[in-house]
């Protein structure tokens, strides 16, 4: 698949930094003329999966979050979010609505699912120790070439 344009940030693994990876995102995704809704999608995506690396990945410890993203001449949109951190241990255990990890923080476990809902497709690599790889695809039906 050939990239039409592509981009990759890094940012410290701090809440505040979730904010910032929303806007990165729909600044990048401006370039396939999305809707609002579509935007929405991507902004909620990104944010479930940087809070994810923040809050699960790196466990109250701070390391760095790389995102990366590309488009292609269908309009598709790439994003994907890893870290560094501790990584998880069943990968298909923790992508079950309402698992969580973390329930005396009211974390709903619902963070894979949301990323599934707004987003076409959903992948995630991951082990012990190794970090996590969120792949998110999108298509924007306006960003395809004619």
């Amino acid at each position: 698949m050939s990239h039409r344009n592509e981009m990759e940030t890094q940012f410290l693994s701090v809440p505040e930094n979730e904010s910032f990876a929303r806007v990165v995102i729909a600044a990048f995704a401006v370039q396939l003329s999305p809707t609002v809704s579509e935007i929405a999608d991507l902004k909620t995506a990104v944010s479930e999966a940087v809070t994810n690396a923040i809050v699960h990945g790196y466990e109250g410890t701070r390391g760095m979050v790389t995102m990366r993203c590309s488009v292609d001449d269908r309009g598709t949109m790439i994003v994907e979010v890893s870290d560094e951190g501790k990584g998880i241990s069943d990968v298909d255990q923790a992508m079950e609505p309402f698992f969580t990890t973390r329930p005396e923080q009211e974390r709903s476990g619902m963070g894979f699912a949301v990323m599934q809902t707004f987003m076409d497709d959903l992948e995630v690599e991951s082990a012990p120790g190794q970090g996590t790889l969120v792949r998110m695809k999108k298509r924007i039906h306006a960003g395809g070439m004619p």
